[in-house]
């Protein structure tokens, strides 16, 4: 049993008989009344996010997890299939497990959370940022705008990202996982 003052950004909790990751947390102390921790977990099991708000000294039931690194080799239908790669054994995962499976290309490795009590898979973080190459992009016109402009591009892997207007098919940009944006290009 842990209590409020061992939660972090992605830990594993048991609650309301689910298992919930720490999508974010703050520690908040009133001027007036006790401290309160108020969280927003995210369901492991059907992927839907609701915030919570335990209070201070209020114990938790910790999930034990591992952490492995799995290849994203291919997806089939809402399935996607990972490779261990140190034992090369593969699993399949479900679509509501992953952040932002768009964004997914085939040879990424991301890091798969297992239950060490039943060995399932619970969650999937994937790197902080990937590079992928822009397949379509609208031609951006020069003049039209007084601010920072944007246009939608496609991806390599079918995603569709707002960029500014300078990017071309062709150019290969960075995008942050977490939100799906654009962060730069790269050379």
């Amino acid at each position: 049993m842990a209590s409020t003052s061992d939660i972090r950004n992605g830990l594993c909790i048991k609650f309301n008989h689910d298992i919930y990751k720490i999508i974010e947390f703050l520690h908040v102390k009133p001027g007036k009344g006790p401290a309160f921790v108020r969280t927003k977990l995210r369901s492991l099991s059907n992927g839907k996010v609701l915030d919570n708000t335990f209070s201070a000294g209020h114990k938790i039931d910790e999930v034990r997890v591992e952490t492995h690194t799995y290849q994203y080799l291919y997806a089939e239908g809402d399935q996607f299939h990972f490779m261990n790669i140190e034992s090369f054994e593969q699993i399949t995962l479900d679509k509501k497990i992953l952040d932002n499976p768009g964004l997914l290309k085939e040879g990424t490795n991301v890091m798969v959370q297992v239950n060490t009590e039943t060995d399932l898979p619970l969650s999937v973080d994937m790197p902080a940022s990937i590079i992928l190459e822009v397949t379509y992009a609208e031609p951006g016109v020069k003049g039209n705008t007084a601010t920072n402009a944007t246009k939608s591009a496609t991806v390599e892997t079918g995603a569709s990202i707002n960029v500014p207007l300078f990017i071309n098919e062709g150019d290969k940009i960075k995008i942050d996982t977490a939100s799906g944006s654009y962060m730069e290009r790269v050379k």
